[in-house]
């Protein structure tokens, strides 16, 4: 199975920013649709961004649109760089892979990482 990995989590302040990283060792993601989700204490898991395979065309949620952006710095990586932090951004970030070369709302992706915390506080 594909097995995403992620990486730069941690402890952040109000208005900062932090930049995660989804990796698979010896493979690379240029043909796999990558979609972040996180998850808040006590809350449900939101989809907050995604970037397509076919054309790496980007989806955000209302949440985080303006603040975090998606990329793919080569073939190998895929990065999550988070700014504007606030506590309500704080929770579990998980990458997310699918052999679908597109975007797609509410399809649950085929593979999943174990997760990152982050922590916005003061």
């Amino acid at each position: 199975q594909l097995q995403p990995v992620e990486s730069g989590g941690g402890q952040v302040q109000p208005g900062g920013s932090l930049r995660l990283s989804c990796a698979v060792s010896g493979r690379s993601l240029a043909d796999y649709t990558i979609k972040w989700f996180r998850q808040a204490p006590s809350k449900e898991r939101e989809a907050i961004a995604c970037i397509s395979a076919t054309d790496d065309g980007t989806y955000y949620s209302d949440s985080v649109k303006g603040r975090f952006t998606i990329s793919r710095d080569n073939s190998d990586v895929v990065f999550l760089q988070m700014t504007s932090l606030t506590p309500e951004d704080t929770g579990v970030y998980f990458c997310t892979a699918d052999e679908l070369p597109l975007c797609m709302r509410g399809r649950a992706p085929n593979h999943w990482g174990r997760g990152t915390l982050v922590t916005v506080s003061s």
